[in-house]
């Protein structure tokens, strides 16, 4: 197991070198230097800007110098923690990601606390009585939630609770500091999907793992039901939705872009819509290598779950 996780790490780490590369490279185009010398000389685009005051922006900013120079300055200065500046804020972007990843983390953390006991339950419970009206229910359930889109979820949400029952504010911009009713409706506008979506997974690995073989032989032998299924069944059927969970790591912080839009929820997924909106270089940079990494980060802890759960693989 050890020389798997060396392997793996090894491997996100010439991952992420080899993002950092393409995507400095990306940045640094002539197009995206255009960008951001308007943005900081002023100007309504680069023609409006003398040659002079380009190229003295250009000489300031050490853009004269060779590509793998300029390459290994940038990547340095990532190491160190120092991301630039947001040209639109006109804060460290060190900082805003800092903020904006913390409120972000808060919404994570409570969708996986409620998304992991639920979804394993039902999922469990539907797979275990395959046929049965519970498992028609539970089925029934998941595949709707996992088909409407997540802004007509926040839409829906949003017209019974906030506006119609008026319990929970419409907008979390969590601008004086979190509370948990400020979080009700991004919170919810996730877990209606996720729940579905991990409930399925489960639901079919419980199915599978109860049609097996060596179940059939450990309840014909005349071993307690629950035996079966806590010490034979469940750890193999978990082992399909346990790396789908880590994996859910990297699937949240692409779904908070659309809820944290929508209810102007100051987070990272908000962040980069804003920087994206304004063409704020430093912190898409920013915004994009903490994406890349939570994604391989997600891989990662996804193949140490999978190897734990799965001695064929542990002892291979």
């Amino acid at each position: 197991m050890g020389n798997l996780i060396v392997r793996r790490v090894t491997q996100m780490l010439l991952i992420m070198l080899t993002v950092s590369l393409l995507l400095f490279a990306i940045f640094d185009s002539d197009q995206f230097r255009e960008k951001v010398a308007v943005a900081e000389l002023g100007g309504f685009g680069v023609a409006t800007l003398s040659a002079g005051d380009y190229h003295e922006w250009l000489e300031k900013k050490g853009f004269n110098q060779p590509f793998l120079v300029r390459y290994g300055q940038w990547l340095r200065a990532v190491l160190h923690g120092d991301l630039g500046q947001s040209i639109e804020k006109d804060v460290a972007v060190s900082t805003l990601l800092k903020e904006s990843l913390a409120n972000t983390a808060i919404l994570a953390f409570f969708v996986f606390l409620i998304m992991i006991p639920v979804s394993l339950t039902l999922g469990v419970l539907a797979g275990m009585n395959v046929g049965s009206a519970l498992d028609r229910v539970i089925s029934i359930a998941a595949v709707f939630t996992t088909s409407i889109p997540q802004i007509a979820t926040a839409v829906l949400l949003t017209v019974i609770l906030a506006l119609g029952l008026g319990w929970v504010p419409a907008k979390s911009a969590m601008t004086d500091g979190w509370s948990f009713r400020a979080l009700v409706l991004p919170l919810l506008t996730l877990l209606v999907y996720d729940i579905g979506y991990l409930v399925r997974m489960t639901r079919a690995a419980m199915a599978e793992v109860m049609a097996s073989q060596y179940i059939r032989t450990a309840v014909l032998k005349g071993l307690p039901y629950r035996r079966v299924i806590l010490r034979h069944a469940l750890r193999n059927a978990l082992i399909v939705p346990v790396t789908l969970i880590f994996l859910e790591l990297n699937g949240v912080l692409s779904q908070v872009v659309v809820v944290e839009v929508f209810f102007q929820y100051a987070g990272f997924g908000r962040m980069l819509f804003d920087a994206a909106n304004f063409g704020d270089i430093q912190v898409l940079q920013a915004a994009t290598l903490v994406a890349v990494a939570v994604a391989v980060g997600s891989q990662l802890l996804s193949d140490a779950a999978y190897v734990f759960l799965n001695p064929r693989v542990r002892f291979a």
